[in-house]
């Protein structure tokens, strides 16, 4: 914890009423949390316990049972001599030690120590319990939906050193399959990477991913890997060789079992960069084909290591696709596909889709309207830590400026003003703790 953190007097008052329920809320409001408090879903996943039970225990009697009290002072990295019960001297060699998923891990000195929760936003982590790492990574993209990759990139990266990286080498595990879990955890870093705006690192992390799925032998996840490499292109402005990496992307899954639903975002990578190169026949055909693809996508089972890729990420692509062409009909309707689709536990991807909204509402010359969704955003993401979403927000400030003679604009420019003052102040003391 950063000094000063257990000392605050919303958190010593809490611990001397001997609550821990007082305790946790008091630690979910602190400040150092940001604007907002961070959500009782997400603090409930890290009690592996629900959020109406979470609920029950803030403001309830306080509980009396020591395990409980033992296993949540621990996960929540509560000092010793602050609490009024004895935490255990050693922790049990059948702990899974790996760090919390959850967490806003750039804040923490030491998230390895933490406990993986058992569910995140009341889902259930029991899919895969026979293998732990994918139960991590599972746990880790639910978190990352709400919270960002600015939080979650460098517990990822504590994973890998701490937990991964060591049973590579002389561990007992099957290798081929450690590989893969290496791999899938590496390319998920990259994602992160590239949401804390850390690009040089997410191709690094990418890099590194295609490498390790070649040995694991998943034919899914190398695929999947090329399709990241792919959009990582676009961001990049190179349109061409983001072509070149979703086609080797796609001769890659011919050779192997068919997965309609990564042959469907390989093409959507492929039209991305069609429409950035304004070959819109081309564009519109992939992504023609990249819609029939994934009417097929129920019927098939693919790596459990890949990403889902489904009717919202097809819309979020085609919607930019439509946008980069000018056809800014097709671009609205797109867009508010991807928000009808995804609900608000999707903090980011909603988001993202929002503001692709916004853009194509402006270019229409409906400020006001991109105003009243603009609001909705900066609502929705104070609780996130995103750098994309940052870079986004300032692209509708600087598009919206030539409109500031509006009352209903100016007045959001100001909001606007402010937020992004603060969370990129916010953001770069994060960046300093985290990525230094």
């Amino acid at each position: 914890m950063p000094d000063g953190f257990w000392g605050a007097d919303i958190v010593s008052d809490a611990l001397a009423s001997w609550h821990m329920g007082r305790v946790i809320r008091a630690y979910r409001h602190h400040p150092w949390h940001g604007a907002r408090p961070l959500p009782q879903e997400i603090v409930a996943g890290w009690l592996n316990v629900t959020q109406t039970q979470l609920s029950r225990i803030e403001s309830g009697a306080p509980p009396r049972d020591l395990d409980k009290l033992v296993k949540w002072a621990q996960t929540l990295s509560i000092p010793e001599p602050l609490l009024w019960f004895k935490l255990p001297t050693e922790r049990s060699s059948n702990d899974l030690s790996v760090p919390r998923a959850v967490t806003s891990a750039a804040r923490f000195e030491n998230p390895a120590r933490s406990r993986m929760p058992s569910n995140v936003n009341g889902h259930a982590l029991t899919e895969f319990e026979g293998d732990s790492d994918v139960s991590v990574m599972q746990a880790f993209r639910l978190a990352d939906r709400q919270i960002g990759g600015g939080h979650l990139y460098p517990t990822v990266v504590s994973y890998l050193q701490t937990t991964v990286a060591p049973r590579l080498f002389g561990g007992t595990d099957d290798d081929r399959t450690l590989f893969t879990a290496a791999s899938a955890l590496t390319e998920m870093a990259g994602w992160m990477a590239h949401d804390a705006g850390q690009s040089l690192a997410a191709q690094q992390h990418f890099g590194r991913s295609l490498d390790l799925a070649t040995i694991g032998g998943d034919f899914h996840l190398r695929a999947h890997i090329y399709a990241s490499m792919s959009h990582l292109s676009i961001h990049a402005g190179k349109p061409s060789a983001a072509i070149d990496l979703a086609r080797q992307g796609q001769q890659l899954l011919a050779s192997g079992p068919p997965n309609p639903g990564l042959s469907a975002r390989l093409l959507a990578m492929e039209a991305r960069s069609l429409a950035t190169l304004q070959q819109q026949k081309e564009c519109s055909k992939a992504l023609l084909h990249a819609e029939k693809a994934l009417e097929k996508a129920a019927s098939y089972t693919g790596s459990p290591w890949v990403s889902h890729f489904d009717e919202g990420s097809l819309a979020s692509e085609a919607a930019r696709c439509m946008r980069q062409v000018g056809a800014l009909g097709e671009a609205e309707a797109q867009a508010r596909q991807i928000i009808s689709l995804r609900p608000s536990a999707h903090t980011r991807s909603r988001a993202f889709g929002q503001l692709l909204l916004i853009t194509v509402l402006i270019a229409q010359d409906r400020p006001d309207e991109a105003c009243s969704v603009g609001r909705e955003v900066l609502d929705a993401t104070e609780s996130l830590s995103s750098y994309l979403v940052i870079e986004q927000l300032r692209e509708v400030q600087d598009l919206l400026k030539p409109y500031r003679a509006s009352r209903v604009v100016a007045e959001f420019l100001r909001r606007l003003h402010d937020v992004l003052r603060e969370r990129v102040l916010l953001y770069r003391r994060l960046s300093a703790d985290g990525f230094s």
